[in-house]
């Protein structure tokens, strides 16, 4: 039918209206807000209500305050965090100020090198460092070799030292990024003032670099005590049953004793701890990642002119590459040597020299049963999984990002609430899971989305991360230009904005992919036998006896790593030469 000018100047009006509106800000915050409400808040809100039913809350309050064993918990939760937090940044400060400070060869490769254990699973790690430092390890074989002794003269497993080794191994990336990325855009001439008045260099550090540095310092240090905190895997595995934490303690209390009143206190514990710090570090990390003028690399960084700088320099790449590298290494070659009869004592592998059989037997059905799985098919769905949650991760993230970058009311007070995944016991996000969506109308325990919507909520935090220091870069004349040329809010958005921070979607996507890949604490509660996911398998291998089991944990494991490794790689290829958190 003819329809009037009139008439067709209000449609065309009530649509444009319409698209405004659903392209607003405020209409925007309602998908991440709904994802967290749906995924992350309505599981453990579950899991609450059945832990507490029946007064169960009262009885967990009066073990928690009467016991000295879970006092012992609490504090050696935070005792070792702090410690940890401290040996890291110690560990790490070196590096990041080589990093931001000068040029050299293969300094990509170096970050990607620091980057590489942050994402790599606890089960490969743990396998990585006994392959080094085990009983039979290599470290213990060449001493027992070499001086004809007949027990293992290093015992780091099990121990406290173990611990610590291991999270400075897991978080000395954080320093490097953050704060050498930080200490790489401030303006040198500050020192050389400084300098040029007489101060020392030890002067200038402490009155010019450290107090600029000291908000990237902090944040680091949040964010690195966020993570020792709510160690879960390296206290298990690598500490041993001696050393409990607030995590283990929850997994413990759930999986061993099913005390889900005692689980769940434990649990809002940790979140209300872990709810304050991500507070502060949110602060600290917009003052971070806040815009300045700076100048060029070329400005900021010079070549290792002197003998004494390249001697430095050597020392810290050198330790760098040993500390790091050495348990990876051990971990592949552990992969493809047989070690004779000393190996065979303790894990039954025969035959010595180089041997590929274990990666050949990934491809075939050693119990010739019809439902079982091979490895080869348990990476492919490891594969499906990581793309999945590539593709969702990066749908939340984007739209997230921009509105937190926006620096509104409502991006201050949800800035926080998306670090809390994080935070998160992955034991309790897991069993929260399993109550929440086990009936109708959320019956999703048998679809193939379960698992990559585990691993979007825990990858959703690190997308948001890497993406956020490009949306705060962008200048917002380039926006108001579009705007004065007739573009729409939804086009500026589309022709402005996604231009400039494709490079970070490609390293989100990338961070969300090795993240899928690794997961293992969620994982290991919603995997169906029928689709395991490599680490889940790893860990079932290494709980089977047999020279064959243990074998194909250490293929898988070798692959995983390489899996991780390239992701990274590809992470610093495109990331974006701004602050970057992760």
């Amino acid at each position: 039918m003819f329809q009037s000018p009139k008439k067709t100047t209000e449609t065309h009006s009530f649509r444009v209206t319409l698209l405004s509106r659903l392209t607003s800000p405020q209409a925007l915050w309602v998908l991440p807000l709904a994802f967290l409400g749906l995924f992350y808040f309505y599981p453990l809100g579950r899991i609450f209500v059945v832990s507490f039913a029946d007064g169960g809350i009262g009885d967990a309050i009066a073990k928690l305050i009467s016991s000295a064993y879970l006092q012992k918990v609490l504090r050696f939760t935070v005792w070792q965090a702090v410690v940890s937090t401290v040996l890291t940044l110690i560990a790490g400060l070196p590096a990041a100020w080589l990093v931001a400070r000068f040029d050299f060869r293969g300094k990509a490769l170096l970050r990607a090198l620091t980057a590489i254990p942050f994402v790599m699973p606890t089960v490969v790690v743990a396998t990585g460092f006994n392959a080094l430092l085990g009983p039979r390890g290599w470290l213990n074989l060449g001493a027992m070799e070499w001086f004809g002794a007949t027990a293992p003269p290093i015992n780091i497993l099990n121990t406290l030292w173990a611990i610590l080794i291991a999270h400075i191994f897991y978080n000395l990336t954080i320093v490097v990024r953050l704060v050498g990325d930080f200490w790489r855009r401030l303006d040198p001439r500050l020192a050389q003032a400084a300098q040029l008045l007489g101060a020392s260099r030890w002067v200038v550090f402490r009155e010019v670099t450290f107090p600029l540095l000291a908000p990237a310092i902090l944040s680091a240090a949040l964010l690195i005590f966020i993570f020792d905190f709510t160690s879960f895997g390296v206290v298990l595995i690598l500490g041993g049953p001696q050393y409990s934490t607030l995590e283990v303690e929850i997994y413990r209390q759930t999986v061993n004793f099913f005390n889900l009143p005692l689980a769940g206190l434990l649990s809002l514990l940790q979140l209300g701890a872990t709810l304050g710090l991500t507070i502060l570090y949110s602060r600290l990390s917009e003052k971070v990642s806040r815009p300045l003028k700076l100048r060029s690399d070329v400005v900021t960084q010079r070549k290792l002119d002197t003998w004494q700088l390249r001697l430095l320099a050597t020392v810290i790449i050198g330790s760098l590459i040993i500390f790091l590298g050495a348990p990876l290494l051990a971990l592949a070659l552990r992969s493809v040597v047989g070690f004779g009869d000393r190996l065979g004592a303790t894990r039954g592998v025969d035959g010595t020299g180089i041997t590929f059989k274990y990666y050949q037997m990934l491809w075939v059905n050693t119990r010739n049963a019809a439902f079982f799985v091979t490895p080869i098919e348990t990476i492919m769905i490891s594969l499906r999984n990581a793309l999945i949650t590539v593709v969702m991760s990066l749908t939340l993230g984007i739209p997230t990002a921009w509105l937190l970058a926006k620096r509104g009311v409502m991006a201050r007070w949800f800035d926080p609430i998306i670090m809390l995944p994080i935070g998160t016991s992955a034991v309790t996000l897991g069993f929260g899971f399993v109550i929440a969506f086990n009936r109708a109308p959320l019956n999703l325990r048998a679809s193939p989305f379960l698992l990559p919507l585990a691993h979007t909520l825990v990858a959703f935090p690190f997308v948001v991360r890497s993406l956020l220091p490009a949306w705060r870069s962008i200048q917002e004349r380039l926006r108001q230009a579009a705007t004065v040329l007739g573009a729409s809010p939804l086009q500026v958005w589309r022709e402005v904005d996604l231009p400039l921070v494709g490079r970070a979607a490609a390293v989100a996507g990338a961070f969300a992919f090795t993240v899928s890949l690794g997961e293992f604490g969620a994982t290991s509660i919603l995997s169906r036998p029928e689709f395991p996911t490599i680490p889940v398998a790893i860990f079932r291998y290494l709980g089977l006896p047999g020279a064959q089991n243990y074998g194909q944990a250490l293929a898988l494991s070798t692959i995983l790593m390489l899996f991780c490794s390239a992701g990274i790689l590809v992470i610093e290829n495109l990331r974006v030469g701004d602050v970057a958190e992760f």
